[in-house]
């Protein structure tokens, strides 16, 4: 009975988000709020599960979740959170790592939701409710406007300055996102970096963990110790040479196997 109810109450949390704004329903303002609870409850526990790689796989955010994951990103938390990770990693440079000066300590980032943010773009495709467009995507990405992530730009330069190898990694196309990604990082201040690996031609239809498994693997073999790795996906996490550390930022917009 309970899970039937959990559906029911789903169902009409779903019907209710699909009314445009020009449609009037008349509700008790009571019936109004405990549907919004209902939904909030719901999506707050749906974000956890994304969060803790639990819930995978998914290609969008619920539709009745589109005002709760808005509400997340644009007001606030979204960024307390992200602060809050980035200063435990900070505590991690200062306090558990030991750098050999021979050149070869490395750190690794991923470049989309990590270094740079998409959030404007997905505001457009409502927070990920919109199934991915891969060509609004690109369009996008080729404009090199994407603004830096502020603690993600304060934890790359305290790298920097300690004097870490930091490569970016990302699942760009070389080919055809190359110097639109130069130029936005460059422009939002991410400067001096040891290396900014694109996806190439060969490794196309590779999934993101094998992909970055692979680039790992290559610097691993080049000699670099991978002390830390942070990315906004759990496919920038997993599998081979992921390094001593790993740290995952928020993103509940969408999911990259």
């Amino acid at each position: 009975m309970k899970q039937i109810r959990e559906l029911l109450m789903l169902l009409l949390l779903a019907s209710c988000s699909k009314l445009t704004a020009s449609t009037t329903v008349w509700m008790p303002m009571w019936q109004q709020k405990y549907i919004e609870e209902k939904a909030d409850s719901y999506c707050l526990s749906w974000r956890l599960g994304v969060e803790t790689n639990n819930i995978r796989a998914w290609r969008t955010v619920p539709t009745h979740c589109l005002r709760y994951v808005e509400n997340y990103m644009m007001r606030g938390q979204y960024e307390r959170d992200v602060e809050l990770i980035i200063d435990h990693v900070m505590d991690y440079v200062n306090d558990d790592v030991v750098l050999s000066n021979d050149g070869l300590d490395a750190w690794i980032l991923d470049v989309d939701d990590t270094c740079l943010s998409n959030l404007f773009y997905y505001q457009g495709k409502r927070f990920g409710v919109d199934p991915y467009d891969p060509k609004g995507f690109h369009e996008w990405a080729s404009k090199g406007v994407c603004p830096a992530i502020p603690a993600v730009l304060r934890l790359y330069n305290k790298l920097i300055e300690s004097g870490f190898r930091v490569f970016l990694v990302t699942g760009r196309s070389e080919s055809t996102l190359g110097q639109a990604t130069l130029y936005n990082l460059h422009n939002q201040g991410f400067l001096g970096y040891e290396r900014l690996t694109l996806r190439e031609d060969q490794y196309e239809g590779m999934s993101s963990i094998v992909y970055k498994s692979e680039i790992r693997k290559k610097l691993v073999g080049e000699g670099y110790r991978i002390w830390g790795n942070v990315g906004d996906q759990w496919s920038d996490l997993q599998g081979e040479y992921i390094g001593n550390r790993t740290f995952k930022l928020p993103n509940p917009m969408y999911f990259v196997p």
